[in-house]
């Protein structure tokens, strides 16, 4: 894979921005298991491989079993993952792969009805969050240990 453009040293006040997200998860009500979840899902589906070498280790950092990091991609039919994950889960793919059928009205209620409508943003926000930052690392070229 070729080298690309390194986007922090070429637009620094874009990854300001950026790591300004990062700090309002930091500090919003989101679990780290939550917010691991959801970076380690939306890596997965947009093929980010920098961003699942970090957050798989930042997710064992913060307790998270290598079996469930393994099960991940097929949380629909794991029993690892309680019915609150399930949602976030389903939550992190639909806003992830927002082009097929955005968030559909059952799991927008079944969320709203978990979560209540603060942390649900705050979900919708870590979503939006790492999908930025999988787009940066994936269209630029990023490989893990960078």
């Amino acid at each position: 894979m070729e080298n690309r453009l390194n986007m922090l040293a070429l637009q620094p006040d874009a990854y300001k921005a950026m790591y300004s997200l990062e700090g309002f998860l930091k500090n919003s009500q989101l679990s780290k298991v939550h917010k691991e979840l959801i970076k380690m899902r939306a890596s997965q589906i947009n093929g980010c491989a920098y961003c699942l070498d970090m957050h798989s280790k930042e997710a064992l950092k913060t307790g998270e079993t290598v079996e469930r990091l393994i099960l991940l991609s097929a949380w629909k039919e794991s029993n690892l993952f309680t019915a609150e994950e399930k949602i976030i889960l389903a939550l992190t793919e639909a806003v992830t792969l927002i082009h097929n059928e955005g968030i559909n009205a059952e799991l927008y209620k079944r969320a709203e009805e978990t979560f209540g409508q603060v942390y649900l943003a705050q979900i919708i926000m870590a979503i939006v969050t790492i999908n930025g930052w999988n787009r940066i690392a994936v269209s630029t070229h990023m490989q893990p240990g960078q």
